[in-house]
This record gives structure tokens, sequence and C-alpha cells, in this order.
């Protein structure tokens, strides 16, 4: 495991919780890999305090899940829960896009559009890897701006377990060009206050992102949208 290391700003906790997160999104802790609180404390090199109450809310998101007299585990997603969490996600975005335009539509285009800028940028140097951070802040833009705590707490989580699948996807130029290019059409409609129009083409972006996944990975990806 990396060597972690913590800033000044934040809080111990929460570094701990998104260092385990991250480690679990990104593949570096596999589905059905054991997370001892003990061996996690000594490889971060703190006390097992912030490691316990980390596993606690990994828990809460469902990214791991405990086992009697096991301890902790990585979730593996079902093909169930995947095609649940797809419908979910749609449902979410397209309302927190509606309220956004409704609430924030000047501020959310000029957010979205100074994304989509450094999108094209890290593009034509092929840096996936930032491309993918900003695929996740565009998303994000809609439920920060649409006025609810509420979307703005559960659409992060639904993501988070949609990035278990879709990050080597979306590190291909291809998948990541016609991505790009779902986001502009989604910033067009914004540009426009369009909400309908807006959500048509989120949808639309959704579901090509869905046939990414399946060329890359058929049997991981059924029914799956990211």
């Amino acid at each position: 495991m990396k060597k972690f290391t913590v800033e000044d700003n934040g809080t111990l906790r929460k570094k701990v919780l998104d260092h385990l997160r991250e480690k679990i999104l990104n593949g570096e802790i596999e589905a059905d890999e054991r997370l001892i609180e003990t061996t996690l404390a000594r490889e971060i090199g703190i006390s097992r305090t912030p490691v316990r109450e980390a596993l606690h809310n990994l828990e809460r998101e469902r990214l791991i899940k405990a086992i009697p007299r096991v301890g902790y585990v990585v979730a593996r997603m079902k093909e169930r829960e995947m095609e649940e969490i797809c419908k979910i996600r749609m449902a979410i975005e397209g309302l927190a896009l509606r309220w956004a335009i409704e609430r924030s539509q000047k501020k959310l285009a000029e957010e979205l559009k100074k994304n989509v800028l450094k999108q094209e940028k890290e593009i034509l140097k092929e840096n996936l890897r930032a491309y993918a951070e900003l695929d996740g802040q565009f998303h994000e833009a809609s439920a920060r701006l649409s006025g609810s705590d509420r979307l703005l707490e559960m659409a992060p989580m639904l993501r988070w377990h949609m990035l278990r699948f879709r990050r080597q996807s979306i590190y291909m130029i291809n998948n990541a060009v016609r991505s790009m290019k779902g986001h502009k059409r989604i910033l067009q409609a914004i540009e426009r206050s369009d909400p309908e129009a807006a959500v048509a083409a989120l949808e639309r972006h959704l579901q090509e992102a869905q046939e990414d996944l399946l060329s890359y990975d058929p049997d991981k990806a059924v029914h799956l949208c990211a």
C-alpha cells in the first residue's frame, strides 16, 4: 500500500476514509479481500481508531461488508445490484440536473464549461486519469447546485460504486472522447435553459457509457451504466 500522508487541511478521519475508499475504487484493494484493522493501521502508520471509524463508514456505503469471525471484506457487486444502481443513478442525476438548471442555470453552465475545457486539454495530452477526475466533477456539479443536501449525499455514493467498474473502460481514449462529447451535449442544453433536452442528453450519455462498459468487459458490465 502506498505511503499515507496527512496534510494540514482536513481531518485525519476523513483522510483515512478517503484513502481507503480510493484503494477500493481503483482496484488496489480487490473484491473479497480482507480488511484487517490492525494491519491497515500499521501500514498507514496511524492508530487503530480512525481506521475502525473508516471501516464503519465504508460498510455504510456498502463498499465493504462485515462477516462474523472474519472481519471486513470488500463487497462484490451482484448483477441485480448493478442494474438497480444504474436506474437509481439515472433518476437522481436527472432530478439534480433539473433542479440545478432551475436554481442556478448560469452558474452551472459556467462551471461545466470550464470543466469541459479542462477535459479537452487532458484528452489531448491523453491524461485519462485526470479526465476521469474531471468526469466525476462534471456529474457532481448538478447535485451540488441543486440546492438539495439529500441529492448531494446520494449522488456521489452511487457514482463510487459504478467507478469500480468504469475506471478501466474510461481509461481508453475513444471512450473518453465519446464521454466528453456527451458532456458537451448536456452543457449545450443547459446553456439554452432547456431542462428537458439536458436530461435527454444525460440519459443518452449514460447509455453510451453503458455500451462502452459492455464492449470493455461484457461479463461484468451486463446492463451496467456509468
